[in-house]
């Protein structure tokens, strides 16, 4: 996004917006990669006992594909409020761009949140499918009968057997040949982040695919240009708020 400078006054003289007529946000950061490099590593994942998990653009676009079409077979439907109630990892990243791709829009929920913090945020913003672990979907079981329109939970690591829980490998296995990613425009609805209710309620502030765009050049300044060549940026923030997920 930033243009090449080699002082801010010429960075800030030749910057301009250029926001696309269509842009989506799971196409630019999967599918986009993955037709240029698809054996490009773009996350990595180390667990504390030394494992270590790669995954390619190829694998993101595919993996993101193949979910998204999966959640429309169960009836997901573009414009509806997806959750994400996940840490950060491989499934997180590929809910999103999935979500993102079916035109639906992201709802990430922070795993601090309590039963009363979780039931609020999804029944407010009317979510129809919860994408979550074992951990999570333990959780929702207190509250699902509080939450009229929620008809999926989405399970990565199993759970329990039920009518309305499917496991996130299942649908991530679809076949994806026919799958078409919604032509979204940057102010199509994208991504509903709830703010921290410090003067009142929570309220879902809702953003449209331009919100990557508009992080970017941000981003890019206060990390002094990241990504160059080799650079691998280390995620520790939930990202279930603006700071972690986009910032």
């Amino acid at each position: 996004m930033l243009p090449t400078s080699s002082t801010y006054e010429a960075l800030i003289r030749d910057f301009t917006w250029d926001i696309p007529h269509r842009f989506n946000i799971g196409v630019a950061v999967s599918d986009a990669w993955a037709a240029r490099a698809p054996e490009r590593v773009c996350l990595q994942h180390f667990s504390p006992d030394g494992h270590h998990e790669a995954l390619t653009y190829g694998a993101f676009a595919a993996r993101s594909s193949s979910l998204a079409a999966g959640l429309l077979t169960r009836g997901a439907c573009p414009g509806e409020r997806i959750a994400i109630l996940l840490p950060q990892g491989f499934e997180a990243a590929i809910a999103h761009a999935a979500i993102y791709k079916l035109g639906g829009i992201a709802l990430p929920l922070a795993l601090l949140f309590g039963v009363e913090a979780l039931e609020y945020r999804l029944r407010d913003a009317g979510a129809r499918v919860v994408v979550t672990d074992r951990s999570g979907a333990l959780r929702l079981q207190d509250i699902k009968a509080r939450l009229p329109d929620l008809r999926l939970v989405v399970c990565t690591d199993g759970g329990e057997a039920a009518d309305d829980t499917i496991g996130f490998d299942v649908l991530a296995a679809t076949d994806a040949s026919g799958f078409v990613a919604a032509e979204t425009g940057p102010d199509d609805p994208a991504l509903m982040i709830y703010t921290s209710g410090t003067t009142g309620p929570p309220k879902g502030a809702l953003h449209g695919h331009r919100v990557l765009l508009g992080h970017l050049p941000g981003f890019q300044f206060h990390h002094a240009g990241l990504p160059q060549a080799g650079d691998r940026m280390w995620t520790p923030a939930d990202w279930a708020w603006a700071g972690g997920l986009l910032n």
